[in-house]
């Protein structure tokens, strides 16, 4: 049975990402800061509280994977923040060095403790998440945004430097996905930008070609594939699941 450890898996795009590779047969390790979302997982699925941003922390969690499940097939670095949304001169320097630090020095070090295991197996699948604003760049979103491309650069290399190992990496950029985080995104940017948080979400939703907001099932049905023999001469890819975005900040 394939093994796949998902970083923020207990809620949101995790959460849809462990329910969809549980549905394929897989085993499910899900990693979350959040102790009462973890708490409310099924109890079939491995569990453990971690922040991404703590080195010893994540090292100690992969040695308990290796320890328990004797190696890993698939890694899912989803583990992100939304950050401040603010005028690039109201930012503090501080608010922007938490951001970096959740989605994309958490990446970094998942995949730095996850590639050991993979290259000694020689076979294996990273998917990175990260965000149409790694493609586009969004106002009043600085550090995300700046984070979000990073990822596909430390993912991109990853692809080159893990490839002759037999190991694939890939980034989903997802565009606005529905849930509770984006519903405070969508609170800050109205309060940024003046206009009302329905105003804002239509933008959102107008700025695809679809016309429409994307689904945590979405973004998971699309790790799934990447994780899957299905994908296995995909990597290097960088995959928007967005609806195709035509105008990343739309005038309303």
């Amino acid at each position: 049975m394939s093994r796949v450890l998902i970083t923020a898996g207990a809620s949101g795009v995790g959460r849809a990402m462990a329910e969809a590779f549980d549905r394929e047969g897989w085993q499910v390790w899900v990693a979350d800061v959040d102790g009462a979302a973890l708490n409310a997982a099924p109890t079939a699925w491995r569990k453990t509280e971690l922040d991404v941003t703590d080195e010893a922390a994540v090292s100690a969690l992969f040695s308990e994977v290796s320890a328990s499940w004797g190696g890993l097939d698939a890694l899912c670095a989803n583990a992100g923040i939304a950050g401040p949304t603010a005028a690039i001169e109201e930012i503090k320097l501080q608010d922007w060095q938490a951001c970096v630090a959740v989605n994309l020095e958490g990446a970094f070090l998942a995949a730095k403790y996850a590639a050991p295991m993979m290259k000694a197996a020689g076979t294996g699948a990273i998917v990175v998440t990260s965000s149409t604003a790694g493609q586009y760049g969004y106002p009043y979103r600085a550090p995300y945004a700046a984070a979000k491309w990073a990822v596909i650069g430390l993912t991109k290399t990853l692809a080159m430097e893990l490839g002759p190992f037999g190991v694939r990496a890939n980034v989903i950029c997802p565009g606005a996905v529905e849930g509770p985080r984006m519903e405070g995104v969508l609170a800050r940017e109205a309060a940024a930008k003046g206009m009302t948080r329905d105003q804002v979400y239509e933008g959102y939703a107008s700025g695809t070609a679809l016309g429409r907001f994307v689904e945590g099932r979405d973004v998971a049905d699309m790790a799934v594939f990447l994780c899957s023999e299905k994908a296995r001469l995909v990597s290097g890819q960088v995959i928007a699941v967005d609806g195709f975005t035509v105008n990343p900040d739309p005038t309303v």
